[in-house]
């Protein structure tokens, strides 16, 4: 998920900073776009720094020498590639120009050329915020549907008191998400998630693994974030990136992984286990590379069961355990979940083609005491969000069934 921030001259244009932090935060990549004055008071490089992307600057060449192709329409391609435009803070002029429907910097000509939705933060001189004009630019902006984050009340810069003042980060960033139709369902949740296979050592250069890839765990991770959860994701080695904003935690071997998931346990209000972890390791490691000899048997022994330690531990947290099946999927599903002491297990069948192992989509079951929720075929971040979902819904039937009381 991408959005273009479009920060705009007023001295509450430093407070922007802190909206690309909130918004890395949450796994939501940020191009920044600045007007001529906004420079005047942040530098691009400020910005730049925060969000790892070349900060727009100008329409043709954003500060290139000489004007090209490829700059000539660079507000095209971020028009299309972006989730939504943010400008925070909107000045009285950015508001006019958007109303009026000029477009004469890159941002304005964003602003037309976007089909994404806009998303507006205005600060400025109360008298400015109250003018005719301004309330009419606002309303023509409404009218159009673009999302308005209003302006606080207090002290303002210029010395006068009043509507003005840009409203906090928090704010605007979670009117993005929404604009974006992703929810804060999850804000002040702490999600602990296990992905990625394990690695089970056999000698110095060979180990025991999986398929797993990685990528269902992520994707759970990601959409934790943008629902406003903070992550702690422990991860098995894999060839994809974890999502950054995450408090990642890297491990090998499912001794490893089940340390660190105790030892983070503490801090999380909800836990997913999405990992494989590999359910045999060798009895003894060889201690050199064992050479090739014949036919050979390898002495295995059950790895420790991580989620049932922490199903023990749960202690009013939500647990939902993941299970890949390739046969009898729901029977051993549910055997799963009544002997661990879930709230929740999420079943794939493996043996499908297509989709679970080295697939970016999954078709999957949530299974409850109670509740079977086919989720069909889809990416694996909609599944992860569907998950999601049940997973807050599930910490809202515990919230009142407690305001309740046990008699209710």
């Amino acid at each position: 998920m991408k959005i273009a921030l479009g920060v705009s001259g007023g001295i509450a244009a430093y407070k922007a900073a802190e909206i690309v932090r909130q918004f890395e935060e949450r796994g939501v990549s940020v191009q920044v776009v600045m007007t001529g004055a906004a420079q005047e008071f942040v530098r691009p490089l400020t910005f730049a720094a925060l969000s790892a992307e070349k900060v727009i600057c100008d329409l043709f060449g954003s500060g290139a020498a000489e004007p090209n192709l490829e700059s000539a329409v660079e507000h095209i391609r971020v028009a299309q590639s972006i989730d939504a435009l943010v400008v925070a803070p909107a000045t009285a002029d950015i508001l006019a120009k958007f109303a009026l429907g000029l477009a004469d910097d890159f941002l304005t000509t964003l602003f037309l050329a976007t089909t994404a939705p806009v998303v507006v933060a205005p600060a400025m001189n109360v008298n400015m915020w109250n003018h005719p004009a301004t309330q009419a630019n606002v309303e023509i902006l409404r009218k159009r549907g673009v999302r308005l984050v209003e302006p606080e009340s207090g002290y303002l810069a210029c010395g006068m008191s009043g509507p003005g003042r840009l409203a906090e980060s928090e704010a605007i960033v979670a009117a993005a998400l929404q604009a974006m139709g992703a929810s804060q369902a999850l804000g002040g949740e702490t999600i602990l998630i296990s992905a990625g296979p394990t690695r089970e050592k056999i000698d110095p250069v060979r180990y025991l693994t999986n398929r797993s890839s990685g990528r269902m765990g992520y994707a759970l991770a990601e959409a934790a974030l943008r629902q406003g959860a903070r992550v702690l994701l422990v991860t098995g080695p894999t060839a994809v990136s974890p999502p950054a904003a995450a408090e990642i935690t890297r491990v090998e071997s499912a001794d490893e992984m089940r340390e660190a998931m105790i030892k983070l346990l503490p801090q999380a209000t909800m836990v997913i286990k999405s990992a494989a972890v590999s359910d045999y390791r060798p009895r003894r490691a060889a201690a050199q590379k064992m050479k090739r000899a014949g036919a050979i048997s390898l002495d295995l022994e059950p790895t420790p069961d991580i989620l049932s330690a922490i199903a023990k531990h749960k202690a009013g947290r939500i647990v939902v355990g993941f299970a890949a099946e390739t046969e009898n999927a729901l029977e051993n599903a549910r055997k799963k979940l009544s002997a661990k002491g879930l709230d929740a297990i999420v079943v794939n069948d493996v043996s499908q083609k297509g989709i679970g192992f080295d697939s970016d989509r999954n078709a999957v079951t949530i299974i409850t005491d109670d509740e079977v929720i086919e989720v069909p075929e889809s990416t694996k971040w909609e599944v992860a969000q569907r998950v999601l979902d049940y997973m807050a819904k599930l910490r809202k039937r515990r919230a009142v069934k407690v305001s309740h009381g046990p008699c209710a």
